[in-house]
């Protein structure tokens, strides 16, 4: 059991690496797509759904010059909800744009957890690259049997990190108490769904 942790931990670091590099990413998006959405929760329709929504969420974002000048918003979505994370020089002109999203066709919800302030150095925004980076790998670390750390979607934004999925609440609690103790974690947000058990 052990030997299957530590080769799904070493694919999850190898395909984040590859996820930095824009031609390899391109190269193995098809087949990373497909084994994403056969181990995933989700039907195969609200997995695109959700892949039309962020397009759209992020056409608007772009669209909207003096929001993308005096923020910077990383959006999320899973199952159809849409996660709003980062900071921006006030929440005035955050607003409208989560009311827009949520005008998208087939949004369930909105959550805005967009933070008033200066946007993040350089030195920030790699520290929840690589808080992201760590959750993820942790997450193999949960001993539940069937439990797959890939149905859970991970952001962070100065360190506070938000967890997104369909899970039991036994897997929900074993979630959050893994995350709760990864080094660099301030806060643990969840967004999960619940499923029966």
């Amino acid at each position: 059991m052990q030997r299957k942790t530590l080769a799904a931990r070493n694919l999850v670091i190898g395909l984040l690496a590859l996820g930095l590099s824009g031609c390899a990413a391109v190269v193995v998006g098809g087949a990373v797509t497909t084994a994403k959405v056969a181990h995933d929760r989700r039907t195969t329709g609200s997995f695109v759904e959700d892949q039309e929504i962020f397009l759209k969420a992020l056409g608007m974002y772009n669209d909207d010059k003096e929001l993308a000048a005096k923020s910077d918003v990383s959006i999320s979505v899973y199952n159809m909800q849409v996660l709003l994370i980062g900071q921006a020089e006030n929440m005035e002109i955050v607003e409208p744009f989560a009311q827009r999203v949520g005008t998208i066709p087939r949004v369930r919800g909105v959550f805005n957890e967009v933070a008033a302030g200066a946007a993040p150095t350089f030195g920030e925004s790699t520290s929840d690259a690589y808080l992201t980076a760590q959750v993820k790998v942790h997450l193999f670390d949960v001993k539940l049997e069937g439990f797959d750390p890939t149905r859970v979607k991970v952001s962070s934004s100065l360190g506070s990190v938000y967890l997104m999925g369909l899970l039991t609440p036994t897997e929900a609690d074993a979630v959050v108490e893994k995350v709760r103790f990864v080094s660099g974690v301030k806060r643990v947000v969840k967004l999960f769904e619940y499923l029966d058990e």
